[in-house]
């Protein structure tokens, strides 16, 4: 066995968090030769539901648990952290606008960001999962000091699986069929699923799917509001799967991108694609054998692509601009 690695995670005793702990402690994530010790944040209300859940934990006798610690303290919970996800944010409620809720948790990111900087371990890598994610993880980066910017991450693997699903679904194909998917921009109604350089079994998906007004239209309105659609039909958001999208993420992360292949994460752009340098965008991703990631060059954009973009682009814009006061 390695030696343990330590995972913080922020909003455990939440429908996210409580999907996502025993696929961490089971070895989905990292492996089945990682051990793990869990520092779980709570907000105090939440800690009794937290006791719960780590009683869960206990009770399946994972192997690969090292440790747990439940704690309330920002301190406490990023002390010597590898990996820092942070699921937890405060959901949009009745009457408010997007520009109140990026304020809202503008307060809990830059608080989770210095904390971060002053307890985590040298190599921490931080997963933004609650929304607004890419805006969420710029306030935590830019209060992170001392950490590089390319440490901080925001999910868009759980759109990419979706937009997967739903083009295999199409084809009458496996989704493991699907390839060089990517999501572009923010994890919002504005995101961009890009058929036009997917491939079905290597082929580009407008050769496979040749119904060109379902892939500029349903397809895309289909990926953009699957969140939505699912609290309509359970009356809850996304759990399991978003669970699910953080495992991809963090596993895509440290193993190497098949050959031709890339995944979508948002990170902190160097101004590649036209996208302004510094914001947390989602990009076409690959990661090396060193477990180092680059954003992948050369993907053409043709021109309904390139205003989907800039569209998205622009709202990231708009949502720095709401927070400039934090960063």
């Amino acid at each position: 066995m390695k030696p343990p690695i330590t995972i913080s995670v922020t909003g455990a005793a939440g429908q996210i968090g409580y999907a996502l702990l025993f696929r961490i402690a089971s070895g989905s994530m990292f492996g089945p030769d990682q051990p793990v010790n869990l520092r779980l944040l709570e907000i105090e209300p939440g800690m009794k539901a937290l006791q719960g859940v780590i009683m869960e934990l206990e009770d399946c006798a994972f192997p690969l648990l090292n440790e747990v610690t439940a704690t309330s303290d920002l301190d406490v919970g990023f002390s010597g952290a590898n990996w820092a996800l942070l699921v937890g944010s405060v959901p949009r409620g009745p009457g408010m606008e997007r520009g109140d809720l990026l304020k809202v948790n503008g307060g809990i990111f830059t608080g989770q960001g210095k904390a971060i900087a002053a307890n985590a371990a040298d190599d921490i890598r931080v997963l933004v999962v609650g929304n607004p994610c890419n805006t969420n993880a710029l306030i935590a980066m830019n209060n992170a000091s001392g950490i590089p910017n390319d440490r901080f991450f925001a999910m868009t693997r759980l759109d990419e699986n979706r937009a997967k699903s739903q083009l295999a679904d199409k084809a009458g194909v496996h989704n493991s069929d699907v390839t060089n998917l990517c999501i572009w921009g923010n994890h919002s109604a504005t995101q961009y699923p890009d058929y036009t350089n997917a491939k079905i079994n290597g082929q580009p998906v407008p050769s496979v799917i040749s119904d060109a007004d379902w892939l500029q239209g349903e397809f895309i309105q289909t990926v953009q509001q699957r969140g939505a659609a699912i609290i309509e039909a359970r009356g809850a958001s996304s759990a399991a799967s978003a669970a699910n999208g953080v495992v991809d993420t963090v596993r895509s992360l440290t193993t190497p991108t098949a050959d031709g292949d890339w995944t979508s994460v948002a990170v902190c752009s160097d101004g590649s694609y036209g996208i302004d340098a510094g914001l947390i965008a989602s990009m076409p991703i690959k990661v090396d054998a060193d477990g180092r990631w680059d954003v992948v060059p050369g993907v053409e954009l043709d021109e309904f692509s390139r205003e989907k973009v800039d569209a998205t682009v622009q709202e990231l814009r708009d949502e720095r601009e709401a927070v400039a006061d934090l960063l």
